[in-house]
């Protein structure tokens, strides 16, 4: 199955898929960084460049499906676009998806996260808080049912949540 993670920068995604991928088995394909590798190219940043990392992803992610795998995207999948992205590469593997928000609800301490990062994604510099509220403003709502974490309570627990409601929705499917 495809698990597709959603939420603002610095809210925790992924912290918490690479805590759900190390439980499930399953590969996280990180769009941030594959951006980043693009522009190192020298391709100057637009859209286009990020859906370049979302379609190089979802094809990667979708080789993985084949394979058999569970794949975690983590990504902000903030707008529809890019949510389609990887439904199509589920739907082209033949494998089902379910959607995962990741929020904050301490604007505090989500400011404070954001601050701290440093990911040495070179050229990308982190976002700025004022750039996330932007991006929360332009956000489109899933459309779907999908489960919300809220990446206050511990990482342990919101994996346990996202684990457990994957695993009911995949028993539930296949009676």
């Amino acid at each position: 199955m495809l698990v597709i993670l959603s939420g603002l920068p610095g809210v925790g995604k992924s912290t918490i898929a690479a805590a759900l991928g190390a439980r499930l088995g399953a590969p996280v394909i990180q769009v941030d960084p594959i951006e980043s590798a693009i522009l190192r190219s020298g391709i100057p940043r637009s859209f286009e460049t990020g859906l370049a990392a979302y379609l190089v992803g979802a094809s990667v992610a979708g080789d993985q499906l084949r394979l058999g795998l569970t794949v975690i995207p983590d990504a902000a999948n903030l707008l529809e676009v890019g949510r389609t992205t990887w439904r199509e590469a589920a739907t082209s593997a033949g494998t089902p998806w379910r959607a995962i928000e990741v929020a904050c609800s301490d604007a505090h301490e989500h400011q404070r996260r954001l601050s701290s990062r440093q990911r040495g994604l070179d050229p990308c510099p982190e976002p700025t808080w004022d750039e996330v509220v932007r991006r929360a403003a332009e956000a489109e709502p899933w459309r779907c049912d999908h489960l919300v974490l809220d990446s206050i309570r511990p990482v342990d627990g919101n994996v346990t949540l996202a684990a457990d409601h994957l695993r009911a929705w995949f028993v539930a499917s296949r009676s």
